[in-house]
């Protein structure tokens, strides 16, 4: 899928349209950073400004990507997400940073059309995998196996933020 280039599928009378986020639409990205926050009991985590995420989307190097899922025109969802690079398999991997649904449109197909959406633009820029986290206790994890995807309890994942990424970056 290039960018700007949508995609719409129906689920019986509900019609799911997914497209890239231009750059009037950070307003809306940040209503869904916050409400995804919200979901997750992380409120007090977001940091971020109407402006960094500006630049972090749409500056002279973006740094991620946004897909809006609309219903009836409403934005229903959606899912940030970049590329990484995994040197076991020399190719690069789509990672989904953030998909969220809200919750009066759960169950009904959007949040599944948001990882085919992902899925499709991954392998058309010749990804060889998706990855994402979720905290332990969301019940979407049941929806992700449904997907064919599986929990990987050997890593761990470390965060390196704050006081500690300056330190260290400074030292």
């Amino acid at each position: 899928m290039v960018p700007g280039e949508s995609m719409t599928k129906c689920f019986d009378s509900l019609k799911v349209t997914i497209r890239q986020t231009e750059e009037k639409d950070v307003p809306l990205i940040m209503e869904f950073i916050r409400a995804i926050a919200e979901f997750e009991n992380l409120r007090d985590s977001v940091v971020a400004t109407e402006e960094d995420i500006r630049i972090g989307f749409f500056g002279p190097r973006p740094f991620a990507e946004a897909s809006i899922a609309e219903v009836r025109d409403e934005p229903a969802g959606f899912v940030t997400f970049f590329l990484n690079f995994s040197s076991f398999m020399g190719k690069p991997g789509l990672y989904v940073e953030d998909i969220y649904v809200h919750p009066e449109y759960r169950g009904q197909g959007v949040g599944r059309e948001l990882m085919v959406y992902c899925a499709r633009l991954a392998k058309e820029r010749g990804c060889g995998k998706m990855d994402w986290s979720v905290l332990t206790w969301n019940p979407a994890r049941k929806f992700y196996e449904s997907l064919g995807a599986e929990a990987d309890n050997e890593w761990m994942i470390y965060h390196l933020k704050g006081k500690d990424f300056s330190e260290l970056a400074d030292s």
